[in-house]
């Protein structure tokens, strides 16, 4: 076919397979990661069945129903589908491998499959077989070449390759030249793994023999039945230019890197002429059978030789240029010579790394256990060597963290710590993917988390205890307080319903009802401050989370003391109980001779149980007066012959509550002879032993109650001073019966406080709002810290 000596079709060979090698080492390397690998030719019907993937990957078929299959990446515009019944890989539309993978002879289709429930990914191959569909064809239909003379025999002209869509086997195998005198037929590979023809002269031409010649080119492939094409060739014979150019490289070798501007200078080729004049002029041109993608990137002067950068160059695209150039001279006829250049093109880290993610779940509950997967992440870089190694992290404050993967560049996003929806409820996870080229190339993805509600948190009280002060004689039924709990979940983890706790043996948590969901608490009972003074009960709060969490409140409750009890006289009274008494006196008493004194007593306290007593009428104001704070009544001279003997005395008894309420007394006083009066004081003795009596069981009964009421005191201001708090608590003061003088006194900050009755000391002020029984004494000391002190004195005026 063409002698093998010839040094520039020898060495047109070795690069040509050296090409083709490096091709088909790039094909291995990208199929070398399927996991399982099928073959389908192309033009099948759609729905054709490709392979049991379910099968294949060794899965239980029994349980393929639970699990689903779908393809994630790979497969476009549904070339295969996945049948979920059986795992069957079909052909999802008609496959066009010219389509698919123009150019490339091993069409392979890598798909990446994901198994959920759990989760699997697989990686599966599909290879695209060819089928003999196209027939070789010529750009042209004829092609005219211009021949000298003297062309001496042995001398290669350059022809039109023919062009097949199919590989392999059906690709061109063979041209065919139909017999002629002069011309014979030589193949040579282009670099490009395909055949060039070349017209060989067999047979010195004259041109006053034969001026033109014209013959037919057969390209015929390898199918079954096999397809051709032709080409018209015309030659005709030129007369001498005798010498050829000639370059001075049959091969040029040059690297460029990728992304070199345009205008960037490649390399100048050179070839001589020994002819002078028009014969010797040299005209650069590419050869005709040049790819159209060269076409778009190089330019060549035809002029100067050189070879400049016309458009982007992608070592991604293309990492080997071949450059056939034909060196011509402008002879007539005009001779020419060819060479080649071989452009290797240098990679730059010029590609970020790219990051796909497979989400498996946006919303993930706060009590995942550590290594929860969330996401898989795939990333990659287009660029090759270093440039193409990629590096993923995360930001260390969140509590992610990506696992890598069995299979390269694969990971996992999982939680590494536990997580908390009330501290977070939503994470923008950047996930940072970095090359290791210089400089490096880095890319970020996004993916939002949303923490779920899980119900760990109880109920929350802002205070406890509560304290409340209520008047006695509320309204029955009628609210008297209200509490709130709040509740950090969401939803019905955190809607709240109210009750109140009665196992604690508490018998006035049953007067008490509270609303379920306001938490408004009723009294089912009026309070009586001197029946019940202080009472506490407790307040549930359950949320509606399952499980349920509760917590509770103690709510104490202080009765304030209202004016609703009359004042009761006890003396003087007469025989059938009626505030009403009789009184003998000397008429030879001195001024101030003590008569009688006019005992009452009230069972409110403070203010509303302090009394006053006050005259009324009187027969005569100037023989008798009444000390307004003790009941006592005495002469204020002494009598006369013109007085009368008997004077009747009306008494007001009244408490100094807001709304006063009042009782009265009538005293008759009657004068008599000294003699009559030391008489009668012998009986009056006897009255008085009975009314001592009486006195003496008052005086142990007040005196138990004021040491009931001290250690009541004395326990709740230790409460009050354990929690820290400023506010002065209600205090309880014991019954009296109008001559006695009670007076506490307290500090609170930088105050002191008496509760006084039935004198008030010279210089208080009385405290608003304190309902008159409270008193605030001046104090010039100011302490830091809360002091609380009682002095409690009993002593008659």
């Amino acid at each position: 076919m063409f002698a093998m000596g010839d040094r520039k079709q020898r060495r047109g060979w070795e690069y040509g397979w050296t090409a083709l090698g490096f091709y088909l080492l790039l094909c291995f390397a990208k199929q070398a990661s399927a996991q399982i690998r099928y073959s389908i030719a192309e033009e099948v019907k759609e729905g054709s069945v490709i392979g049991n993937i379910a099968k294949d990957l060794g899965l239980d078929l029994s349980t393929l129903a639970d699990r689903r299959l779908r393809i994630v990446s790979g497969s476009k515009d549904t070339l295969f589908e996945v049948n979920q019944n059986n795992g069957v890989l079909l052909v999802g539309r008609k496959l066009d491998r010219e389509e698919l993978c123009d150019g490339i002879e091993a069409c392979l289709i890598n798909l990446k499959i994901v198994v959920e429930n759990p989760l699997e990914v697989h990686y599966v191959g599909v290879e695209i077989t060819d089928v003999n569909d196209h027939s070789p064809s010529f750009s042209e239909n004829d092609l005219h070449l211009e021949i000298a003379e003297n062309t001496p025999k042995g001398a290669r002209f350059e022809l039109q390759s023919a062009r097949d869509p199919d590989v392999g086997v059906n690709s061109i195998r063979s041209y065919k030249l139909l017999p002629n005198d002069h011309f014979d037929l030589e193949l040579r590979d282009s670099g490009y793994g395909d055949k060039t023809p070349f017209l060989v002269l067999q047979k010195t031409l004259d041109r006053e023999n034969i001026k033109q010649h014209t013959f037919k080119l057969t390209a015929i492939d390898g199918g079954i039945p096999p397809r051709s094409g032709t080409l018209n060739i015309t030659v005709k014979v030129l007369d001498i230019n005798d010498n050829r150019p000639a370059c001075s490289q049959d091969v040029y070798t040059v690297q460029l890197p990728e992304n070199a501007p345009v205008g960037t200078i490649v390399m100048a080729v050179n070839a001589t002429d020994a002819d002078e004049g028009i014969n010797g002029e040299i005209e650069y041109t590419f050869s005709r059978n040049i790819k159209r993608r060269v076409h778009d990137i190089f330019t060549l002067d035809s002029v100067t030789g050189e070879i400049k950068v016309k458009g982007e160059i992608d070592f991604e695209e293309h990492e080997l240029y071949i450059l056939n150039i034909q060196a011509t001279d402008k002879g007539q006829p005009p001779t020419a010579a060819d060479c080649r250049v071989m452009i290797k093109i240098q990679d730059v880290n010029d590609n970020k790394p790219e990051i796909d993610v497979t989400s498996l779940s946006n919303v993930i509950s706060e009590d995942s256990k550590h290594g929860t997967v969330i996401s898989l992440i795939s990333v990659r870089d287009i660029d090759s060597g270093a440039n193409g190694k990629v590096i993923c992290s995360l930001s260390e404050s969140l509590p992610f963290e990506l696992k890598p993967s069995i299979q390269e560049n694969m990971y996992s996003l999982v939680t590494k710590t536990n997580l908390d929806r009330e501290r977070t409820s939503l994470y923008d996870i950047t996930i940072q993917a970095t090359d290791l080229g210089v400089p490096p190339m880095t890319a970020f993805k996004s993916l939002v988390v949303q923490v779920s509600d899980v119900n760990d948190n109880s109920p929350q009280f802002l205070l406890n205890p509560l304290e409340l002060y209520l008047p006695e004689n509320n309204v029955p039924g009628a609210s008297i307080f209200s509490v709130t709990a709040s509740d950090k979940d969401l939803d019905k983890n955190a809607a709240i319903t109210y009750s109140i706790f009665r196992g604690d043996g508490n018998g006035i948590a049953s007067f008490l009802n509270v609303n379920s969901e306001t938490g408004v608490i009723h009294a089912l009972k009026s309070f009586d401050f001197e029946t019940t003074k202080s009472f506490r009960f407790q307040v549930v709060a359950n949320d509606s989370g399952s499980p349920s969490m509760s917590s509770n409140v103690t709510v104490n409750v202080y009765i304030l003391d209202q004016n609703d009890n009359t004042p009761v006289i006890l003396s003087p009274v007469s025989a059938n109980g009626s505030a009403e008494g009789v009184e003998e006196i000397a008429r030879n008493v001195n001024a101030g001779h003590l008569v009688t004194k006019v005992r009452a007593y009230d069972a409110d306290v403070g203010y509303n149980g302090w009394l006053l007593f006050s005259l009324q009428e009187i027969t005569d104001h100037t023989l008798f007066g009444l000390d307004r704070y003790t009941g006592q009544i005495r002469t204020l001279r002494s009598f006369t012959e013109t007085d009368e003997a008997e004077h009747k005395l009306l008494i007001l008894v009244k408490d100094n509550g807001n709304i006063s309420q009042s009782a009265t007394a009538t005293v008759i006083i009657k004068a008599v002879e000294p003699k009559e009066a030391f008489a009668s004081s012998d009986v009056k003795t006897i009255g008085e032993t009975e009314d001592n009596d009486i006195t003496f069981y008052l005086i142990i009964t007040l005196g138990s109650v004021s040491v009931l009421f001290l250690i009541s005191i004395i326990v709740l201001i230790a409460m009050q001073c354990s929690k820290r708090t400023d506010s002065s608590k209600y205090l309880q003061e014991a019954n009296y019966d109008g001559t006695l003088c009670h007076s506490i006194q307290y500090r609170s900050g930088d105050k002191r406080y008496m509760l006084v009755g039935p004198r008030m000391s010279i210089g208080s002020t009385i405290v608003p709002g304190s309902n008159g029984n409270t008193l605030v004494v001046p104090d010039r000391r100011r302490r830091l810290s809360e002091e609380v002190r009682f002095n409690r004195s009993l002593s008659c005026p």
